[in-house]
């Protein structure tokens, strides 16, 4: 809720308006998890506000943490929450939803120096089927609302150092764009978290309808998972291909500005022997050439029952040097939390032994 519903909310339950002020400043401000944290309301408003509603926080429920300092958060579906929750029909994929027995999203506080990011979670699982991440092959169990998105940043053991956020955890952002776009209200609003849209980067595989939107109303930075350069290859391993061909997502990102303080990069997962030649390389300058962005290389980390490696440090850095000498920004991301299976296509939303 923003402000005024808040203090709508306190109308509704007999209370002064200010009361959602304070709720305000609780929830966002202070990152409150509980009633009990909400010490100048007094016990007979929380009494009467709890009585109506829920405060939309719930604990994690598993944790794992790697040797080099990245921790995965389980959570639990939220109140309420149905696995046939409603989503979009993206042309070239499949939408059916696949029911589990217990829904749970995953998301990834990664540490750097002193910075601390979240890796969030937009759906339980994700319909749109990359062959090369464990999410996508898990089907999709429905859309996360913006509480739940929401709870993500609050109730982990991190809530109050977190300086960045990537919404590239499990599913589509632009599959979920309306809760998605309320969790960033939330996230950059003075009354919410306050933080600069600088702080916020969205990923999308090109969901184009929704990403015009995000387009026109964000500030926060974009994220394009390419991956392969050429149609007919990209369709192999990308179904949204068919759908919203990568060359309409790119000449659509081409008609806005990327010049001042709002950034585009375009992953680029490295397979050996499938998209990191010197042709692929050459493929992405002609398809970049001219749009200020950056490539970030990703190494492939293997997950059953898909034949590829990952490709050769010495494959890697020769198509960064590549990209770079001809005017492209390349640079390659280190690969972080792949010993508790969470490292970028592996998140699955499985149970983690908690440490």
């Amino acid at each position: 809720m923003n402000p005024e519903q808040l203090r709508q909310a306190a109308v509704n339950c007999g209370l002064k308006p200010f009361v959602g002020n304070q709720l305000a400043q609780w929830l966002y401000s202070k990152r409150a998890s509980g009633w009990d944290q909400m010490t100048n309301i007094g016990k007979d408003a929380k009494a009467r506000l709890q009585e109506r509603y829920d405060l939309g926080t719930t604990p994690y429920i598993a944790l794992a943490t790697s040797a080099d300092g990245t921790k995965k958060y389980l959570f639990g579906a939220g109140a309420g929450r149905s696995s046939e929750a409603g989503g979009k029909s993206v042309p070239g994929v499949n939408s059916q939803s696949k029911a589990a027995d217990t829904v749970c999203v995953e998301s990834v506080m990664i540490p750097d120096l002193d910075r601390k990011t979240l890796c969030v979670s937009s759906q339980y699982g994700c319909k749109m089927g990359c062959k090369f991440c464990m999410t996508g092959r898990q089907g999709w169990h429905g859309n996360l609302d913006t509480a739940e998105i929401l709870n993500q940043f609050i109730s982990i053991d991190e809530a109050a150092e977190l300086t960045n956020t990537v919404f590239m955890g499990m599913g589509e952002p632009m599959d979920n764009y309306d809760a998605v776009s309320r969790a960033i209200e939330v996230l950059t609003a003075d009354w919410g978290f306050g933080w600069s849209p600088k702080r916020i980067t969205v990923s999308t595989i090109g969901v184009i309808p929704a990403l015009q939107k995000f387009l026109d109303g964000q500030r926060c930075h974009l994220a394009v998972s390419l991956h392969n350069p050429f149609p007919d290859e990209r369709l192999q391993f990308m179904p949204v291909q068919k759908g919203y061909p990568i060359k309409d997502v790119i000449s659509l990102i081409r008609q806005y500005d990327w010049t001042a303080q709002r950034r585009v990069s375009f992953e680029y997962t490295m397979f050996a022997g499938f998209n990191d030649d010197k042709r692929h390389a050459d493929a992405l300058i002609r398809m970049l050439s001219g749009l200020e962005c950056r490539v970030n290389l990703i190494r492939f980390h293997r997950i059953p029952d898909f034949p590829y490696e990952c490709a050769t440090d010495f494959a890697m850095q020769a198509f960064r040097d590549r990209l770079n000498a001809h005017g492209v920004t390349c640079t390659i991301r280190a690969s972080r939390g792949e010993d508790i299976l969470a490292a970028c296509g592996m998140l699955a939303g499985k149970h983690s032994e908690r440490q």
